[in-house]
Parts: C-alpha cells; structure tokens; sequence
C-alpha cells in the first residue's frame, strides 16, 4: 500500500527568519504564530463547570500576562515550575505561560497522592506549582509561589495574574521544554526530558500523516499531563489555529454532551472508550431485533467494502441516525491510542463512516512515531511510520518480530537526573529501545506482538504476550477489566502458564450477585476466548478479582502491580 506523506508545515517557511531561526519554531514562537495568522479563531472551550471560551488573541494576552507575572517575580529560564489540575483553559493557559516565561514546565498527574506530588516536586526541583483550589495547601515545602487554576483561592489565580511588559531569553531548539514524570515510576523518578525541538517536530512531522486544519475542534477528555493528549490533542490543535474543547470527566453521558455541543471534529481517545462506546451502540441496535441487527451489519460490511477498496466514505450518509447516538455526526476524525485495540473496533467505526485510526508512540518519544493515514489505513497496524522517524527491528524471531528501537527529531534528550536509566535504553547514536516488540512491512506500517518486559514464556518455550490474549476480551460486556500474567508452572523448567485475572462488570454483577455462578460465567467467557486461540496461548487458571485492578491515569493496568498481588 503505497502512501506519500504531505508537507502541510510548509508554511512555517514565511515566518522563519521573521518569528523565529532554524528549522522550528519553539513552543512560544508556535503558539504566536497562529495567533497571528488566526487571531479571532477560537482557542480554548470548557462547558464544566461553566462555559468559557478564548480566541487566538484573548489566550495569547492572557499567556503573557501570566508570563509577566511570573517573571517580575523572579522566574528566569530553565526553571522547573509544575502545573497539575483537572483538564481546563486555565491549565493550558498556565502552562503556555511558564513556556512564555522561559521556564520549564513540569505537568503533574493530578491522580497522584499529596505525598507522591511532593517527591516528584523535590526531585525534579520544581520551585512553584499551579494547581487546582481544592489542593492548595495540601502540597508541601520547597515551593517559593503557588498559584490556582480555579477562583476563590487565597493565592493569585491564573486569570488574574500581570505584571509589567517584559521579554524572556529565547528558548533554543535544545532547551528543555518540559519534563514529563512516566507512569508508576519506582525507585529514581523518570523524568522524560523534551525539547523545544523535540516536541514542534513530532507536532508538524505527525501532520504529513494525517492533514488538520484551523476549523477543526480537538476534544481534550484524557489527562492532559500526559503525552498523549498534551501533544495530539493540545500541540497539534494549536500548530494550525484549531480549537480545543477541555473536557473533565470520563463519564460518557458527558462525553457524549460535549461532543455535540463543541461541535467536535478530532476525537482522540483509548481503546477502553472506543470498545465503550461501539458496544453500546451495537446492543442498542440488537435491541431492535435480529433482522434488523443482520441488516444493519450488512450495510456496515458494504460501507466498509467500499470505503476499503474504492476510497469512497458512503458511511456516514448511511449511518447518519446511529452517528447522532455517539455525538459523532460532526466528527472528522477518530484516533486511538494508548493501548492496543481491537482490530473489529477499528473496522467497525470505518464502516459507519468514520475515518478512524490508530497511532503508537512513548512519552519518550513526544510520543507520536507512528499514524495509519486516514487514506490508506491498515486495521491490524498501529499506524506508519512518520517523515523523520527511523524504525529497527532488532534480534527479529522467525516471525519477523524483535525489539523495536526508533530515532528521530522527536526522541528524548534523556531523563532527567537519572543518566542511569537514560543508558539502558538510549544509545549514544540516538536509537530509543522502546521496550516494545512487533514487527514493520516495506511501508513502514507498525505491527505490535506486546511488550518486551511482561512476555510469558510457556512449557514448549513460546513466548506469549499478555496484550494478544486481553484484546480477545475488550468486547465482553460481562467484563470490566482483564489482566494476562503469567504462574510458575514447572520450576524445574522455569516455565509459566498464563493466568487471567478478571474483573466482573458492575452491570453484570447486579444481574448476577451468586458468586459460584459469577465465577462460572467467567470462566464460560475464558472457554470462548481459549477457542479462539492458539494452543500454547490458552489460559490454564482463572481469578476473579472482588477489587479494580490498579491503573494509571490512561486507564491502563498497573500490569506489574498486579503480579505483586496475584502473582505466585
């Protein structure tokens, strides 16, 4: 499948030696660019727990006077200040306005305990914090200003803060932009340093995948401290002049609210979402009846046919009245990410019309390396590979798959204060070991086996990777979470079986409170699941957990956590 990447950052060409030197723009140079190509286009929506809006103009002014604020007071460049809150205008405008102040800015998960905060705080040598009012207070020592994403705080508040007119040290390419804490971090904290260079390039470079334009609305619902969303959805809207809309709650009637009324066209979401969403629209439509559910599908499979083979989107003219139930009749584009996702996900929202992809990528690596084009996407590929992005497959098995190592403009300049752990997995010549293992066609298209570090290895030395047997289960309705890990099976051999760990739906539990009947469904749900795979990747000893499992903010599982606990 051949596909050419565009060149949409082309533009930028008009502004360099103007706006900015060299060959990008920095985060500050970025942002006033397309305030002043699109001034009046609106920035920054919120509807909870009120509505408010900013165009270009009235954003930028606020990013500066925050910017003054923050330096009149002494902020100088290359200090680390931190920002944690639930998702709002406020948050970016704060975190544009260190950016603006020349300083570094540390976004912190706001899921974090007060003590978890303060040690990432004290390592990472953060000297002020912006945060939501109901933590203020709560957060202690070393800290020289606190500032409030909410009014009413006995502390400055974001919208409220100025100072006179003054310019910062301009930040160069190399300048540390941000520092991003990983997920479930032990030991030494990593920090993933990003450049200036790091972040603008993986923005515009991901575009020549996938074109976006200043009438598109982003939909901020994931954590906005993490990679993820703070460059794909909050970066990439503001690279063009497009809009984003914050929203606070992962609750779907929400969700779906929000959709609709920010007139959302670019939904970036996780597997978990997407799997939430197609289910429950697909029992709406079993509820109408098998014939009408057979056709349904059978109009599915065409528009999927032709939208496949002929490049033509018949879909959404077709399913325009289910569209309207998920809040999507404006939307362009869907993009998961985060997690692997079924491939009957992803088929299913291409044949109701909408261009629905996958991307992969790590913190470290800003993170996007890989995007399936909406014109020559393949279901089973988390996406091709971006212009300026290298890929190797190293130590390949006989299947082609190996350890994925990636190097490019948006690679890491390594973690912060832990050279360490930079070594293990960056080269000297820039090669990032991902962790992950797949394998990649002559296109360049991504194909994932799992990780590295969680592989199972069984009795007739296969390696199993968890991630294959749990996308099995994503469209179990009965199942609210499910983790593969492996049990000492012979010690002698030091070979494992696989284990399911399941977490029965809160829905289903209210139907069915008997416990022996509860654990039979499950592990009638397993048999299937077993049906559909190969022999040595059947799973042998069914748990079925009364707790959630642990996850992180991307709503992924702890999946080390878990062996702490059932592991043997």
């Amino acid at each position: 499948m051949k596909f050419k990447p565009s060149e949409p950052w082309r533009f930028l060409d008009a502004y360099r030696g103007k706006e900015f030197q060299g060959e990008w723009p920095n985060v500050k140079e970025t942002f006033h660019i397309s305030a002043l190509r699109y001034p009046d286009n609106l920035c920054f929506r919120a509807f909870s727990p009120k509505e408010e809006s900013f165009t270009y103009s009235e954003a930028e002014r606020k990013i500066r006077e925050v910017s003054y604020c923050l330096m009149s007071t002494g902020v100088r460049k290359g200090d680390r200040i931190a920002v944690s809150g639930k998702n709002s205008p406020e948050w970016a405008i704060a975190y544009l306005g260190i950016i603006y102040a020349g300083a570094t800015v540390v976004p912190l998960d706001y899921s974090l305990n007060d003590a978890e905060m303060e040690r990432l705080i004290a390592f990472g040598g953060v000297s002020r914090l912006f945060i939501d009012k109901e933590r203020l207070g709560r957060i202690q020592g070393g800290l020289s200003a606190v500032y409030s994403l909410e009014p009413g705080a006995d502390v400055p508040f974001v919208l409220d803060m100025t100072g006179p007119e003054a310019e910062c040290e301009r930040a160069e390419g190399s300048d540390i932009a941000a520092i991003l804490f990983t997920s479930g971090t032990t030991g030494t904290p990593k920090g993933v340093m990003l450049t200036h260079d790091n972040l603008i390039s993986d923005c515009y470079l991901a575009q020549g995948n996938m074109n976006i334009f200043s009438t598109d609305v982003f939909y901020a619902i994931l954590p906005i401290h993490h990679a993820y969303t703070m460059l794909a959805v909050f970066f990439e809207a503001f690279s063009v002049g497009a809009a984003t809309v914050f929203g606070k709650k992962l609750v779907v009637s929400q969700i779906l609210r929000e959709l609709k009324d920010g007139h959302v066209t670019m939904f970036l979401a996780v597997p978990m979402l997407f799997n939430k969403m197609i289910a429950a629209l697909m029992a709406g439509v079993r509820k109408k009846g098998a014939a009408v559910y057979g056709l349904v599908r059978a109009m599915m499979s065409f528009s999927g046919f032709v939208k496949k083979v002929f490049g033509v989107n018949i879909g959404k003219r077709m399913f325009g009245f289910l569209l309207r139930n998920l809040s999507l009749e404006d939307n362009r584009i869907c993009i998961c990410g985060g997690g692997p996702l079924p491939s009957s996900t992803f088929r299913m929202f291409n044949e109701l019309g909408i261009d629905f992809v996958q991307g992969y990528g790590l913190t470290e690596t800003s993170p996007i390396t890989h995007l399936n084009p909406v014109e020559a996407y393949i279901e089973t590929s988390v996406g091709r590979r971006i212009p300026g992005c290298d890929v190797r497959i190293v130590d390949p098995d006989s299947d082609g798959n190996g350890l994925i190592y990636i190097k490019g403009p948006m690679v890491m300049k390594g973690y912060y204060n832990n050279p360490e752990a930079t070594e293990e997995i960056l080269s000297d010549d820039g090669w990032l070991n991902t962790g992950d293992v797949g394998h990649q066609d002559e296109d360049g298209y991504l194909y994932l086996t799992g990780r590295a570090k969680s592989v199972i290895v069984t009795e007739g030395g296969k390696n199993v990777f968890p991630e294959e047997i749990e996308d099995h289960f994503q469209l179990y309705d009965d199942i609210d979470q499910v983790c593969i890990i492996g049990y000492t099976a012979d010690k002698a051999l030091r070979s494992e079986g696989i284990r399911a760990i399941i977490l029965p739906s809160q829905g289903y539990l209210k139907k069915e409170s008997d416990e022996a009947a509860v654990e039979k469904h499950m592990n009638d749900i397993v048999a299937e699941v077993n049906r559909e795979l190969q022999s040595y990747k059947k799973i042998t000893r069914v748990t079925v957990a009364d707790h959630p499992m642990p996850m992180t903010s991307t709503k992924k599982i702890k999946r080390f956590e878990v062996i702490a606990e059932y592991g043997d």
